[in-house]
């Protein structure tokens, strides 16, 4: 046992000892290193500021670094920025939404864009006239390669400053298999705009989709818009009691405006029904299916309740026959229209058969 503790102890005081001699040896060093202050930052700034070179272009560590905090600082300024005008903005509430969006989105990219150059400035040395040349060349290039993402970036600021569509809105635009897509416009960006489905599945649509293809824009300048419901009732049917009843299924549906109210109209005669339609507004768009939903629901159980009926499409058929043989015999002609090899034909037929008997 005490041989043990002996050796735990000579263990513990050999790496202490050991580590006593490591920290003096770094205590040392440090010192002789203070008494040269100068030197010791002399070449710290020396690594620093070494330049290298690159065709035309020399860069630094101190001047890459200097164009990253320039840089940070033009996206810091950027937020910035763009909080405070919003706040002064949602105090002016005759401000549009789509306005604001429009001017705080502009604010950005100028900045960001005034804050790149100047980056590349500080950290490459470029002068901004041969930056503006190199840009010439790329929008040559562009023109070629990235026409499409370049068209896409036009089209986004031609929807900041026309506005067809703005952040907010409840649109159609046609996707993918030409199928239709509806949603609210959730943000416009530089190149795509995202559209949030019913479903709650964002919809990326490039920009040049929106500004190039037909679409139908629910929000456009008024919020309301309204909704048609086609309906048919039997000939039979009292078309008061109709109008009556789909005025009923329409009160106090979710959504609906008391403004303008719902109205009934009698369309005409139809083949097999009486057309009416039941037309009603609204202030969302996008619940548009659930409101169409609602109403049928309701329709439905007004006229089952009512006994009003909703026909089956009817068709007259009338047929017309020379005889009643060829009604009875279609494919049998008669002996008018046979000719004579026919009929002796039918004669020899008629003979063998007798004498088979």
């Amino acid at each position: 046992m005490e041989s043990l503790l002996f050796g735990m102890v000579h263990f513990v005081g050999g790496a202490w000892a050991q580590n006593f001699r490591g920290w003096r040896f770094a205590l040392a060093h440090l010192l002789s290193l203070q008494a040269q202050p100068e030197s010791l930052w002399r070449r710290a700034w020396d690594y620093i500021a070494y330049e290298f070179t690159f065709g035309r272009i020399t860069v630094s560590i101190a001047t890459l670094v200097l164009g990253i905090v320039v840089l940070l600082l033009a996206i810091l300024i950027s937020r910035g920025v763009r909080s405070f005008v919003e706040r002064r903005m949602s105090e002016r509430t005759i401000i549009d939404p789509g306005i604001q969006y429009t001017v705080l989105r502009l604010i950005h990219y100028f900045l960001i864009t005034v804050g790149t150059l100047l980056a590349l400035k500080f950290a490459f040395g470029l002068d901004l006239t041969s930056v503006a040349i190199v840009f010439s060349a790329l929008s040559f290039g562009i023109g070629f390669g990235l026409q499409f993402i370049a068209g896409d970036i036009a089209a986004g600021f031609i929807l900041l400053f026309e506005r067809p569509v703005r952040v907010g809105d409840f649109i159609t635009v046609t996707g993918p298999d030409s199928k239709l897509t509806e949603g609210r416009v959730q943000s416009i960006n530089l190149r795509t705009t995202v559209v949030m489905t019913n479903d709650q599945i964002a919809a990326i649509v490039p920009n040049s989709k929106l500004v190039n293809q037909n679409l139908i824009n629910w929000s456009y300048r008024e919020r309301r818009s309204r909704i048609s419901i086609p309906i048919g009732v039997s000939y039979d049917a009292d078309i008061d009691l109709v109008t009556e009843t789909l005025l009923e299924a329409a009160d106090g549906v979710e959504f609906l405006l008391e403004e303008p109210k719902p109205k009934v109209q009698f369309l005409g005669f139809g083949e097999s029904s009486l057309n009416f339609r039941l037309l009603v507004w609204t202030a969302r768009p996008r619940r548009h299916m659930q409101i169409k939903s609602d109403i049928n629901y309701r329709i439905h159980s007004l006229f089952k309740e009512r006994k009003i009926e909703i026909p089956y499409p009817q068709r007259d058929l009338n047929v017309r026959v020379s005889s009643l043989n060829d009604l009875i015999h279609p494919d049998t002609e008669t002996d008018e229209n046979l000719s004579e090899e026919d009929e002796s034909q039918l004669q020899r037929n008629e003979e063998t058969a007798a004498n088979k008997q």
